[in-house]
Order: C-alpha cells, then sequence, then structure tokens
C-alpha cells in the first residue's frame, strides 16, 4: 500500500511540475508576441503619420543607444560630469537589451 501511495505522490508532483512549465512558457511565450506586436504597431503608426519624423527618431534613438552602449562597457576612471545622461543613457540600452533577448528567446519559439 505505501509503495502505490509513494508511486501516486511521485506522479502528482511530476504533473504538477509539468503543468506548471508549461503554463510559464505559454504566459512568457504570449508576452513576448504581445510586446513583439505593440513595437510593430508603434512603428507602423508612426510611419504612417511621418515618415521623416520617424527616421529622425530613430536615428535619435539609435545615437542613445550607442551612447548607453559606450557608457556601459567603457573605463569607468574616465567618467566625468553628465553622469545622469550617462545613467539615462545605460538604463535605456539595458532595457533594450533585455528586451531584444527576451524577445529572441520567447518571441521565434
Amino acid at each position: 500500500m505505501r509503495v502505490v501511495r509513494k508511486a501516486a505522490k511521485g506522479i502528482k508532483e511530476f504533473l504538477l511540475e509539468t503543468v506548471g512549465e508549461v503554463v510559464a512558457e505559454l504566459i512568457l511565450t504570449a508576452l513576448a508576441c504581445a510586446l513583439l506586436a505593440g513595437l510593430s504597431l508603434l512603428a507602423y503608426l508612426s510611419w504612417s503619420f511621418s515618415p521623416r519624423l520617424t527616421l529622425a527618431g530613430a536615428a535619435l534613438f539609435g545615437l542613445f543607444l550607442a551612447h548607453g552602449a559606450w557608457a556601459t562597457f567603457r573605463d569607468p576612471t574616465k567618467a566625468r560630469g553628465r553622469r545622469r545622461l550617462a545613467a539615462a543613457s545605460t538604463a535605456g540600452f539595458s532595457l533594450t537589451a533585455c528586451t531584444a533577448v527576451f524577445l529572441l528567446l520567447y518571441g521565434t519559439d
């Protein structure tokens, strides 16, 4: 009788763990697809409003991210003034990099 109870308990734990992993994977995949769809909609609406402003905004955002990457990987002894801009661009770069990795892993399945 103990063997049957132990086997049933093991099966129950396995099923709960498996179902939990499947639900978590579905939630993360749905979140990644919703994020990608939102970014695509934002780009489409921006382009339909004004292609020139869209390109200018993308260029400024690219410069902002480049500054964030430079501030992240530069030698810390050279840090002088303008720490707020460096902190903001580093945070933006980190957030964008994390979002890109998240979309790469879960959006493409």
